[in-house]
C-alpha cells in the first residue's frame, strides 16, 4: 500500500526540477542522424532474415507487417521528440499506476501464446505486448526516483524503496509467466543504482544475498522455465525436447561459416529446423546465412549504436537526461547480450528479442520510443 501511496502522492505534485523550462527552436539538425541510420540498417537486415525465415510458411507476409512496424516505430519516435522530456517525468507516477493495472488486466483476459499469456487483442489482427511498453515506464521512474534524491551516493534505504517499486510490475511479468522480459527491469534498475552511486559494501550484501536466494527461487519457477535452465547445463540430455532448440539453433550458428550460405539458403532454417526462426532466434538464422562476417558487422552495428547513445548520456544537459540515456543503453545492451548468448548457447533460452530485428510490433515500437527519448534528451542539450 505504500506504494500505491507514493504514486497517488507524487502524481498530484508538479515536477520538481532545477532546470527553468526555456521553449527554443529545436532543429531537425540537432537529431542523431547516426543513431536513425544504425538503426535503419539494422531494421533494413532484419526485414531480409524475416523474409528469408518466413519463404514457404503460413506467414509469408511477415516481412512486410514488420515494414509497417518500422514505420509506425519512426512515427512513435518523432512524436515522442516533440514533447520535452521533463514535462513526460512529471506524469511518470500516472504511467506506473497505468502500466501496473495493465499488466493485472494482461493477466486476466490476455491471449496465450508459446505458453504465456503476455498479449491484448486491439482487434483487426493487432495485439499489444504491455510488458514490452512498461520498459519505458520503468526508465522513465527510475530516472525521476533518482534525480529526486540530489545525491552522489544511493542509500540502501532509498535503493530498496526504488527496487520495490521496479518489483511490482517484476512479478506481474513473471507471473504471465515471462522471466525473459521481467529481467530487463532489473538491469535498468541495476543500471541506474550504479550510476547513482550505490557503495560497493551493499552492492557486495546484494550479491551474497542474491547467491543465497537463487536456490530457493528455484522452487518458484515454472516447469518450463526449469526445462529451459536444464537444457542450457545439458542440451543433449533431451535433444528432441527441452534441448532441441538450443541445439538446432547451435548447430545453425555453426554451419554459417565465414561468409554464410547466401539469403534463403540456410538449411536449418529453411527446412524449419530452427523454431521461431524469424523471432527470439533470428540471430541464429542470420548467423547461418550470413557467416562470421555478417556476424561481426551486425554485432559491431550494435557496438556503434550504444556508444552512441552512451555519448548522448555525457552531453545530456541535467543529470535525469543522463539516467534516460543511459536507461536506454542498459536495456539494449542487455537485450543484445541475453539473446546472443542464449541463441550461442552462452545463456539460458529466454523470450528476448534481439532489438530492431526480431519479428514484433510493441518490442519494435518500445525501441524506438526508447530513441525517441534518446534523441528528446539530445535535442535539448543547448537549452540553458
Amino acid at each position: 500500500m505504500r506504494l500505491w501511496g507514493w504514486a497517488c502522492r507524487e502524481a498530484l505534485q508538479p515536477w520538481r526540477h532545477p532546470t527553468k523550462h526555456m521553449t527554443k527552436y529545436l532543429s531537425p539538425r540537432d537529431i542523431d542522424w547516426t543513431v536513425l541510420l544504425i538503426v535503419l540498417l539494422i531494421c533494413g537486415v532484419g526485414v531480409l532474415q524475416i523474409y528469408s525465415a518466413t519463404r514457404g510458411t503460413d506467414s509469408p507476409s511477415a516481412w512486410w507487417k514488420q515494414i509497417i512496424y518500422v514505420a509506425g516505430g519512426l512515427f512513435l519516435m518523432w512524436l515522442l521528440m516533440a514533447i520535452d522530456y521533463h514535462s513526460i517525468l512529471h506524469y511518470v507516477p500516472v504511467l506506473y499506476i497505468g502500466s501496473v493495472a495493465a499488466l493485472v488486466l494482461t493477466y486476466a483476459i490476455g491471449e496465450t501464446g508459446y505458453g504465456s499469456k503476455r498479449w491484448i487483442p486491439m482487434g483487426f489482427g493487432v495485439h499489444l505486448q504491455v510488458s514490452e511498453f512498461v520498459k519505458l515506464v520503468i526508465i522513465l521512474l527510475v530516472a525521476r526516483y533518482l534525480t529526486e534524491l540530489r545525491t552522489d551516493e544511493l542509500e540502501i534505504r532509498e535503493m530498496l524503496k526504488l527496487a520495490g517499486l521496479v518489483l511490482v510490475p517484476t512479478v506481474l511479468v513473471m507471473k504471465q509467466p515471462d522471466l525473459g522480459t521481467s529481467l530487463t527491469y532489473l538491469a535498468v534498475l541495476v543500471a541506474g543504482a550504479f550510476l547513482a552511486g550505490l557503495r560497493w559494501k551493499y552492492v557486495a550484501a546484494i550479491a551474497i544475498i542474491t547467491v543465497v536466494v537463487l536456490p530457493i527461487s528455484w522452487q518458484f519457477l515454472n516447469e518450463y522455465q526449469k526445462g529451459r535452465i536444464v537444457s542450457f547445463m545439458d542440451p543433449e540430455r533431451d535433444p528432441q525436447g527441452k534441448g532441441y532448440q538450443l541445439i538446432q539453433s547451435q548447430i545453425a550458428v555453426g554451419s554459417g561459416g565465414m561468409f554464410g550460405k547466401g539469403v534463403t539458403k540456410g538449411t536449418q532454417t529453411q527446412l524449419r529446423f530452427l523454431p521461431v526462426s524469424y523471432k527470439d532466434f533470428i540471430f541464429s538464422a542470420f548467423a547461418e546465412e550470413h557467416g562470421f562476417v555478417g556476424v561481426t558487422i551486425l554485432l559491431s552495428l550494435y557496438f556503434v549504436l550504444v556508444m552512441r547513445i552512451v555519448q548522448n548520456a555525457h552531453t545530456a544537459p541535467d543529470r535525469v537526461g543522463m539516467y534516460l540515456c543511459m536507461g536506454v543503453a542498459a536495456l539494449l545492451l542487455f537485450h543484445i547480450l541475453v539473446n546472443v548468448g542464449m541463441v550461442a548457447g552462452l545463456m539460458p533460452v529466454t523470450g528476448i528479442p534481439l532489438p530492431f530485428m526480431s519479428f514484433g510490433g510493441s518490442s519494435i515500437w518500445t525501441f524506438f520510443l526508447a530513441l525517441g527519448l534518446v534523441n528528446n534528451v539530445r535535442l535539448r542539450r543547448f537549452v540553458n
